[in-house]
């Protein structure tokens, strides 16, 4: 067989722009086609060439929605790819959702920079459009769970399931007689939402996140972490605002907020969802209740506690109310959307509160709001920020170092090597360690744009 390489196209030595191309001979194989997000040395790699050339992928395969790990591939596709885009069912109908409201959203910004005169550039273009972005969702090919996807040339893959949000998946990929493992985002467990991923059977290179790997979650209860923040914040008649991931995390806020008020734990006050987009994925989780373990009736609590929040009007109007209320807007990051507006609005008034509710990668507002910022950039501008700014522990969609290595070690043969992505240079290197002491198999983190040979994986 032809040579066979891996190149780490992103998300090595940091936690976004997920991207992995494998070679072999003519053939391209991209998995994860992923947006860098966070610092701005990242975020210009979106706008440089694609390292490959486009037209010459053959297939993308998908772990799952999130824009670090689909948010490029309307790029891609405009600019010359033109195969197949395998995903699982839920990935697909999430996709539906997020890739047209990033294209909308940078479209959006693009014409606010242009109005308000922020932008360096004469003319503020987005890296791609809502058009752009539909285009994309005609490549999809939605695939179930554990069904052998034969690619040709003696190449197959097999999604199996990863926890972390719905249809996220790890991918098997069988490279003649080598398998690669990409792990995708491993689901934290026990998961308010998600089910556990499948356990690691074994490969002969394995691809692993390490997001949280120096660190382990600490062991609270979600609903005994929110209600004391949520009680106290309405008691001085604040506002609670939750920059939240539109889908997954927005879900399992709703789902806590919902048995808190039913319990009586904290007052019934009006509860906002000012996202469209998660309010369509709510609909599509009760779709899909094989993936997680929200009963039926919990689903449609879950649903109903918020007001929905559809127009620009309308989250307009919310900017003008005060007093006890939760607001659950994306993005999860403060890297854009709604929030940022009220973010404006609230963040000056110290009765308010945001919760940060998920990982804050380095470079983005919530890193620099979690790490005590009292001041933000925003629309060209700096905001105070007086409001009491928390970051909840109890919430996080990625397992973290221990839930990890539990999911290593029941692998029936080790990899000849376990290379570290998606995580910021300590927490990658942390698990180096750990791995190399605690399995004894080797581990190292790869280099932005490094090529390996999968038959001697160094």
């Amino acid at each position: 067989m032809a040579r066979r390489t891996l190149r780490f196209l992103g998300a090595a030595g940091t936690v976004t722009g997920s991207r992995y191309l494998i070679e072999v001979g003519p053939r391209r194989i991209l998995i994860d086609c992923g947006l860098f997000q966070g610092f701005k040395t990242l975020r210009a790699r979106n706008r440089k060439p694609f390292p490959s050339r486009p037209g010459g992928i053959d297939t993308v395969l998908l772990t799952h929605a999130h824009l670090d790990h689909t948010g490029y591939l309307p790029a891609v596709i405009r600019s010359g790819f033109a195969g197949r885009v395998f995903c699982t069912e839920a990935t697909a109908e999430l996709c539906g959702l997020i890739l047209p409201d990033s294209g909308h959203l940078q479209e959006e910004e693009a014409r606010y920079a242009a109005r308000k005169g922020f932008s360096r550039h004469k003319k503020p273009a987005p890296l791609y459009t809502e058009a752009d972005a539909r285009a994309a969702l005609e490549r999809l090919d939605p695939v179930g769970f554990r069904r052998r996807i034969d690619l040709g040339d003696g190449i197959a893959a097999m999604f199996l399931p990863a926890g972390h949000l719905l249809g996220a998946a790890q991918i098997r990929l069988e490279v003649g007689e080598r398998v690669v493992h990409f792990s995708g985002d491993l689901g934290h467990d026990p998961d308010p939402l998600m089910r556990p991923p499948v356990p690691f059977e074994g490969a002969d290179v394995l691809v692993c996140e390490s997001t949280y790997g120096n660190r382990s979650h600490p062991d609270i209860d979600p609903e005994a972490e929110l209600a004391p923040i949520l009680k106290r914040t309405f008691a001085r008649g604040g506002t609670v605002l939750i920059p939240s991931f539109a889908v997954g995390r927005a879900q399992g806020l709703m789902h806590h907020v919902a048995r808190l008020m039913a319990r009586g734990e904290i007052p019934h006050v009006p509860v906002y969802l000012n996202s469209p987009m998660a309010i369509d994925a709510t609909e599509i989780y009760h779709r899909h209740h094989d993936e997680h373990h929200v009963s039926r009736e919990d689903c449609v609590a879950m649903f109903r506690i918020a007001d929905r929040v559809n127009s620009v009007d309308e989250s307009k109007v919310l900017n003008t109310r005060h007093g006890p209320m939760i607001i659950v807007s994306a993005s999860g990051m403060l890297t854009g959307g709604r929030i940022l507006h009220h973010l404006v609005s609230f963040g000056p008034d110290r009765r308010n509160t945001i919760l940060l509710s998920g990982f804050q990668a380095g470079g983005t507002r919530g890193a620099a709001l979690a790490e005590g910022a009292r001041r933000l950039r925003m629309f060209g501008r700096e905001f105070p920020i007086e409001a009491e700014v928390v970051q909840l522990q109890s919430f996080s969609g990625h397992a973290d170092a221990d839930e990890i290595l539990r999911w290593l070690g029941k692998a029936e043969r080790a990899p000849g090597m376990t290379y570290l992505t998606h995580g910021e240079p300590s927490a990658s290197d942390t698990l180096r360690g750990r791995i190399e002491h605690e399995l004894g198999w080797p581990a190292r983190a790869p280099e932005h744009l490094e090529t390996i040979n999968l038959d001697r994986p160094r």
